[in-house]
């Protein structure tokens, strides 16, 4: 584990492993048509989530979540971009928190509004604080009152804003490889209109006013972490452990900039590769037990 950018370690190159399994699969560069479940009054519960998935509605939302294990909570937001933050793409990860902590936490994870079977109407109004008012109904509907939060890709930019918004509620975070702007806006707007173009015919209700406001709330800013002004992640205390990125959509200069500036956030570098994976389940662990509850 590493402050700033002390003690670097060479980070073997990958292919992004997270933004949009369905574009990428994984990294293996096969384009993928999204899928685009259907929206009726009782949701259904594709083959591949557990029984154990659930949908809890919020007015005219859907959102589907799974709870495993027992103990102090932790929140887990996928990776997978706007397209596919959701639950079955942690199987995706190269450190799996659903397989990895539900022995000693209870794991709360959870599909993002407009991906897998959970839906949510696109406004003008839409922003970030739209999921994070998603991801804090839905821990006031399990009755969880504190946590701590694992995020990895578009989850580093959840957690950012969850870190924000929610100080008292929120314990500590795990940002692996976050999202981030470092001359690469026009990948995530990119990414926007596919996911845009995916779900459309989903949102009758959304005009174009509303679909662009949407995209430069999410990505038209000059923050650092999208969701987030870079002032006021000064402000953030909670202890926060980032695994480093080192790709476009993931860059390393966002991880090391994200330590920099939080006053209690710490950096780990190398945890991608098959051989990394027993010191980085360890180091998670580590940070999990001292600072979760």
């Amino acid at each position: 584990m590493t402050r700033g950018t002390a003690k670097l370690r060479q980070v073997s190159p990958t292919a992004p492993i997270c933004l949009d399994p369905y574009l990428r699969d994984g990294g293996d560069g096969t384009v993928h048509q999204p899928h685009l479940p259907s929206r009726p009054a009782v949701l259904p519960q594709p083959d591949e989530y557990s029984s154990r998935v659930s949908t809890l509605a919020i007015g005219n939302r859907r959102i589907a979540y799974e709870v495993t294990g027992d103990g102090p909570a932790v929140l887990c937001l996928a990776p997978g971009g706007l397209s596919a933050s959701r639950i079955e793409s942690w199987s995706r990860s190269p450190w799996n928190p659903l397989e990895q902590l539900s022995a000693d936490y209870r794991v709360v994870a959870m599909d993002q509004r407009n991906t897998g079977t959970s839906w949510a109407p696109i406004a003008a109004g839409d922003d970030w604080g739209s999921y994070t008012d998603d991801q804090l109904a839905l821990m006031d509907h399990l009755g969880i009152d504190t946590f701590a939060v694992v995020g990895m890709c578009i989850g580093g930019a959840f957690i950012a804003r969850l870190l924000q918004q929610a100080p008292r509620r929120v314990t500590a975070a795990v940002a692996m490889q976050p999202i981030g702007l470092d001359s690469n806006r026009h990948v995530f707007f990119q990414l926007f209109d596919t996911w845009r173009n995916a779900v459309e015919a989903e949102h009758p209700e959304a005009n174009e006013e509303a679909w662009e406001s949407f995209r430069q709330a999410l990505f038209g800013s000059d923050r650092l972490v999208w969701s987030v002004d870079d002032e006021a992640l000064l402000q953030i205390q909670q202890p926060l452990f980032v695994l480093e990125g080192n790709d476009e959509y993931h860059p390393r200069s966002v991880s090391r900039r994200l330590v920099d500036l939080l006053p209690n956030a710490s950096l780990f570098e190398r945890w991608k590769q098959p051989e990394d994976f027993s010191g980085t389940d360890r180091v998670i662990r580590e940070f999990l037990s001292n600072h979760a509850h």
